[in-house]
């Protein structure tokens, strides 16, 4: 616990210094493209979003580097919306009126992404949403670089009844929309493998939560019934800490009952003592140990940006592919007016880090590979299923009947959830 509470501290002490991070006052703002970064700096987000931000700075820097982007600099504005819901709106706005960005990379949870749609939507901005979320959405404003369910959730669920034969299931989260979202449509998913009612434990705490003794007892009580029983993981945040050391603290080892994680990267495992938690696993499309050139030459300019030995994760990889998704389609459309880089980017493909190309799809959702990594002791993973080809994200799940019928195109049919039984474009489905 004393690592962890000492890079809070650190993390808060940055945060207060980094509110508008800016070009040299040589550059008149008519002369440089801004860039806004929306991520918590503070509060119980910040373990996982502060990171987040100085990948965007390295990425700014670089392409400035390269000559900027349409003949000018980039300028990034950084604005911290310490982890208050409510006020990553007011933040955005911010952004989108006062600091006239052009784009917006930003947002960890779905609630503060849910926050930021209406502005995003009313003052005709785009932002890029680099997390794993739970589906059921597809907005014109919006490009979603991180996984959707069929893209982490479903195939987390495929592995662990395959490869560790899993029968009884523990759904646990935090408490809000991608958790909740997320879990109903893994009850559907494995209810239609034939899982029964009665195998499925779903549990819900708030962010923040750090008494887990009867949730982990609760646990190890659901999973001494005889079956191979597993935890599909969507707690968020700095939950995760206590989490993870009270289940070293009740002896519930990975060999006894695994736990799957959407949420925990390299950054997140930073702040444990991972010797309780090697042999968990985590599901996402990215891990710092995949072995690749792309992947390999990223993290050495990582080092060499951060001048520490800080790690790289998923989400961070999402960044790297949507801005330079963002940057293909500023030149394509020669223009970084929003409605033209709409226009410009479905079909745009870029280098992920694992060796392949991503594409951004018509649902404003990419192609990603799946991989499944297993908790060392250094804090790292282990890769120990990869899917072959890259999976297209759906913006709506199969498993949901109000969804099923879904589909999102903002290219042909101009919507994000149009009906394929009535043929009309129906508006927003409520969670």
């Amino acid at each position: 616990m004393t690592k962890f509470t000492r890079r809070a501290m650190l993390l808060a002490s940055a945060a207060t210094l980094a509110t508008a991070i800016s070009l040299p006052a040589a550059f008149a703002a008519d002369e440089t493209i801004k860039v806004g970064i929306l991520h918590s700096l503070s509060g119980t987000m910040a373990i996982s979003e502060s990171t987040l931000k100085d990948a965007m700075l390295m990425l700014i820097e670089e392409q400035n580097a390269k000559g900027g982007l349409l003949g000018k600099q980039l300028e990034a504005v950084v604005v911290d919306p310490a982890s208050d819901w409510p006020l990553f709106a007011e933040k955005a706005r911010e952004l989108i009126s006062a600091d006239k960005v052009s784009a917006v990379f930003g947002c960890w949870t779905s609630v503060s992404r849910k926050s930021v749609l209406p502005v995003f939507k009313e003052l005709n901005n785009v932002l890029f949403y680099p997390v794993q979320y739970e589906g059921e959405e597809s907005e014109r404003n919006v490009f979603y670089t991180g996984a959707a369910p069929n893209q982490q959730a479903i195939p987390a669920v495929d592995y662990l009844m395959e490869e560790e034969e899993v029968e009884r299931w523990v759904l646990a989260g935090t408490d809000y929309v991608y958790p909740r979202t997320t879990n109903k449509i893994l009850e559907a998913y494995l209810k239609s493998k034939g899982v029964a009612e009665e195998d499925i434990m779903i549990n819900y705490t708030p962010f923040g939560h750090s008494d887990w003794q009867t949730i982990v007892s609760d646990i190890k009580s659901f999973g001494s019934a005889g079956k191979k029983t597993a935890v599909v993981s969507t707690v968020n945040g700095d939950a995760n800490v206590p989490f993870y050391k009270e289940l070293g603290n009740q002896g519930v080892k990975a060999s006894d009952i695994p736990v799957v994680a959407f949420s925990v990267g390299e950054e997140e495992l930073a702040g444990f003592d991972t010797a309780p938690l090697v042999g968990h696993l985590a599901a996402w499309n990215y891990f710092q140990s995949v072995d690749a050139p792309e992947n390999a030459a990223f993290i050495e300019k990582w080092k060499a940006f951060t001048s520490a030995e800080r790690v790289t994760n998923d989400p961070m990889e999402a960044h790297y592919i949507g801005f330079n998704m963002w940057i293909k389609a500023v030149e394509k459309a020669g223009s970084t007016d929003p409605d033209a880089v709409i226009d410009a980017i479905v079909g745009v493909e870029v280098p992920n880090l694992t060796g392949g190309m991503s594409e951004m799809l018509a649902n404003h959702h990419i192609t990603k590979p799946v991989l499944i990594g297993e908790i060392q002791a250094d804090g790292q993973f282990e890769v120990v299923s990869r899917t072959d080809d890259l999976v297209p994200g759906d913006a709506w799940s199969d498993y949901l009947p109000e969804s099923a019928v879904l589909k999102a195109d903002w290219v042909d049919l101009k919507c994000g959830n149009y009906n394929t039984e009535t043929e009309t474009c129906v508006g927003t489905v409520s969670n």
